[in-house]
This record gives C-alpha cells, sequence and structure tokens, in this order.
C-alpha cells in the first residue's frame, strides 16, 4: 500500500512545539502525560478548565447521562437542556435569562450577532481594538488585532472597531485619565462614524491581548451610551465566565447588566458547548430558523454544563478565585522587586497577566517567553507565557480547585525560571 494520507492538521502542538508532553490523565490541576511525569496547571486549557480536571461530580453526571439518552438534535428539547436554561437563569446578571446552545464561544458570538441584527432591525456592529471573539467568519470579524485577520478577509463590512481602554489612540488632544472617558469613543464613532448599528460588543477583561482588566467606570458608561442610542450592549463573558475573575461573570465587577451575553469554556466542564443568554425581550425576537445547531444542545453537554454550575455555586469557586488571587499578585510582586524584566501586573481573581519587558520598558522578545514556558514544562509546571499580541505576557489562568500548596509550588517554579532567563538576557 502507499504511505499514509497526510493529516490536515499538524500533529505537532502549537502550545510548545515537539517538547510538548502527550497528556493522558488529569485531576484538579495536576496532569500527567505518558512517560509519568506531573505537571501543575497554570493554563486551564485556555481556561476552559475551571473546575479542574475530571471533577467528580461533572463525571458522575455526564457518566449517567451517556447511560441514558447521548443525542438530540436542536428539533426536540431535552429535560438536561431545559435544566441548564433555568440554572443559567438563576445565576446569570439581571434579567438574562433566555438560552441558546451552542458548541464553541465563537459560535455563540455568532448566535449573538444575529440575534441582535434581528432584534434591531440594523446591522453594524461596534467592538474593541485589541478584542477576540473567535475564528468564525462573523467572530473574526470583530477581532481588533491585524495578525488574526491577515489573509483571512473579507470580513463583514459593517464592523466598526474603536481604540480599547488600553490603548494610547484618541481623538483629542489629551489622553483619558477615567474609564468613563474612553468610553465615550463610542459616542464619537456612533455620532461620526456608523449610522446604523445594531450593537456594541466587547470583553468585561482583554483576555487573549493579555488578561487586561476595564478601568473602573468604563462599562457603566458604555452601558449609559447604549441606552442613549438605543442599540444592544453583547458582553462577550468566553473566557472570563463562571468564576474566574473572581465573581460569577466579569461583568459583575463593573455593575452593569448587558443585554446579551455569550459564554463557552469552562461551562462544559471539559464537554463542548457554547451558550448565548439573552433577556426575554431581546430573545422573543428570534426566530425558528434564525440559528441552527446539530449539536447545540446535546443532552450529555448540557448536563455537564448544569453539573458545572452546581460545582461553581456550592464550592465558591469564584470567592476560591478572589481570595487565591489577591494571595498569588502579593507572591508575584515578591517576583517583580528580584527581576527587573517583570513588569506590569495585574488582573482580577485568577486571571492575572505578567507583562515581560526589556530595560526601557518595551515588550521583550517573544522567544524569551518562549523559551521560559519549555523551562517551566521541564520543571512541571504548564505556563502560559508568550500571549498577548506582543508575545511577552504570561496569561495565569489555572483551574479554580488549585490549592495553595500547588500555587506556591508553581510560584517557586516560576522563580527558578525567571532566575534561568536573568542568566540568558545576561
Amino acid at each position: 500500500m502507499g504511505s499514509q494520507p497526510a493529516q490536515f492538521m499538524p500533529a505537532v502542538s502549537r502550545f510548545i512545539g515537539e517538547d510538548t508532553p502527550c497528556l493522558i490523565e488529569g485531576d484538579g490541576a495536576i496532569l500527567k502525560d505518558d512517560e509519568g511525569n506531573e505537571y501543575i496547571d497554570f493554563f486551564a486549557q485556555h481556561a476552559a478548565m475551571s473546575h479542574g480536571y475530571s471533577h467528580p461530580k461533572v463525571v458522575d453526571a455526564v457518566t449517567e447521562q451517556v447511560e441514558k439518552l447521548n443525542f438530540s438534535a436542536y428539533d426536540f428539547p431535552t429535560e438536561p437542556s431545559r435544566r441548564l436554561t433555568n440554572r443559567f437563569a438563576d445565576v446569570a446578571p439581571g434579567d438574562l435569562e433566555r438560552s441558546y446552545f451552542v458548541n464553541s464561544g465563537s459560535e455563540a458570538v455568532e448566535v449573538a450577532l444575529t440575534l441582535a441584527r434581528r432584534a434591531t432591525g440594523n446591522h453594524e456592529f461596534v467592538a474593541l481594538g485589541e478584542a477576540f471573539h473567535g475564528r468564525t467568519y462573523g467572530a473574526r470579524s470583530l477581532v481588533g488585532w491585524s495578525g488574526y485577520r491577515d489573509g483571512f478577509g473579507p470580513f463583514l463590512p459593517s464592523v466598526t472597531h474603536i481604540p480599547s481602554y488600553n490603548c494610547d489612540s484618541f481623538p483629542g488632544s489629551a489622553e483619558p485619565e477615567t474609564g468613563a472617558e474612553y468610553a465615550e469613543l463610542l459616542e464619537y464613532a456612533l455620532e461620526y462614524e456608523t449610522g446604523d448599528v445594531a450593537a456594541f460588543i466587547a470583553e468585561p477583561m482583554l483576555g487573549t491581548a493579555g488578561n487586561i482588566p476595564a478601568p473602573a467606570g468604563y462599562f457603566q458608561r458604555i452601558r449609559e451610551i447604549c441606552d442613549e442610542y438605543d442599540i444592544l450592549f453583547i458582553a462577550d463573558e468566553v473566557i472570563t465566565g463562571f468564576g474566574r475573575t473572581g465573581k460569577p461573570f466579569g461583568i459583575q465587577h463593573y455593575d452593569v447588566t448587558p443585554d446579551i451575553m455569550t459564554t463557552a469554556k469552562a461551562i462544559g466542564g471539559g464537554m463542548p458547548i457554547g451558550a448565548t443568554i439573552a433577556t426575554s425581550e431581546v430573545a422573543d425576537a428570534f426566530e425558528s430558523m434564525d440559528y441552527f445547531s446539530t449539536f447545540g444542545g446535546n443532552p450529555v453537554s448540557t448536563t455537564a454544563a448544569a453539573a458545572s454550575i452546581d460545582v461553581m455555586v456550592e464550592e465558591k469557586l469564584a470567592e476560591q478565585a478572589a481570595k487565591l488571587g489577591d494571595s498569588f499578585v502579593d507572591r508575584l510582586r515578591t517576583l517583580q522587586s528580584d527581576y527587573p524584566f517583570v513588569g506590569e501586573i495585574r488582573g482580577k481573581g485568577l486571571m492575572i497577566g505578567v507583562e515581560l519587558v526589556d530595560e526601557d520598558g518595551a515588550p521583550l522578545k517573544k522567544e524569551h517567553s518562549l523559551t521560559l514556558r519549555r523551562d517551566a514544562i521541564e520543571r512541571g509546571l504548564i505556563l502560559p507565557a508568550g500571549q498577548g499580541w506582543e508575545g511577552n505576557v504570561i496569561r495565569i489562568n489555572p483551574p479554580l480547585v488549585i490549592s495553595e500548596d500547588e500555587l506556591d509550588r508553581g510560584i517557586d517554579i516560576m522563580d527558578e525560571c525567571f532566575e534561568e532567563l536573568t542568566t540568558r538576557l545576561d
């Protein structure tokens, strides 16, 4: 016979390269590979495993459901999908109570765009520079970084990007001093650059850009502007949702409620599921064939999600993230005083960004971050360095069930890796 057909995707992992371990087992915040090595996980698989690996309550719920009913197309509701809708309504902010289930965060964003257009009769969107919302075409059209867009256009012609609250660009004579002043960029765009806007969409924290929180007052003013111009506000909680930031949802740090919210990743406890949640007023505009997902609302995935919400509430994972995040940042600041290349440390809960900079404060070259990542994994720590648009950010997103001892051991490994990096930089 001839040679084996080539794989569509390369076999080498994009996380670390050829030395990436082949994982075979996970428990809590600990992973094991096929060579018997153990790793403390500061990555949580792109923040998806907030409940930890193989959480027994999620595993038991999924096992029981698989034996009863493992599939139903969206045409037929199931008991798990109805239960999950009710659980979402219990924990979501404000009066968000109507849910549409899909398979991923990108797909949840697509549903949100479709719903916003249907509910308003308008077709344009405003998004932030530096934002990330996914890689399907509607979602990628919203991404505010050229590196994720180059070579994939044309995109939706009806998206306007405004500078984010992390950007120095401002249409005026002075740099904004408050979050509310940054939010005025939305009003500027609505007044002068757009004309038929359905919604403004933003992450409560810029995740892929480097775990960057919005300043106080920003989303309060955004909410006011959306109301003034009669447009919808979509909060993308795909990364920030389900306790990671120290509250059940990231937008709750800002005391505002969106009209539509998207979420995925941690919702499934390891199973593929995304959701778009809306107020009844907005959701009532949706028509039966506006969107369809064959596997959306899968009974196994919705069972896992309902169990994950129960775990978040019963084990107080948001409160745990807030507590551990504070002590984690304190220890990181100690490292900052020892290593001049450790720049800004920021975040909320267990969604932390650490900037790596050179002697002039400029982003450290990505190659140094990738070397740091390899050094960490060789010592038993999965450390998501080489992140952010400049490739110089350590995006620390461990499982929320991680213990203080595991955090301390992980930071000790970071200390060793920083010492090694100091030698390389010298």
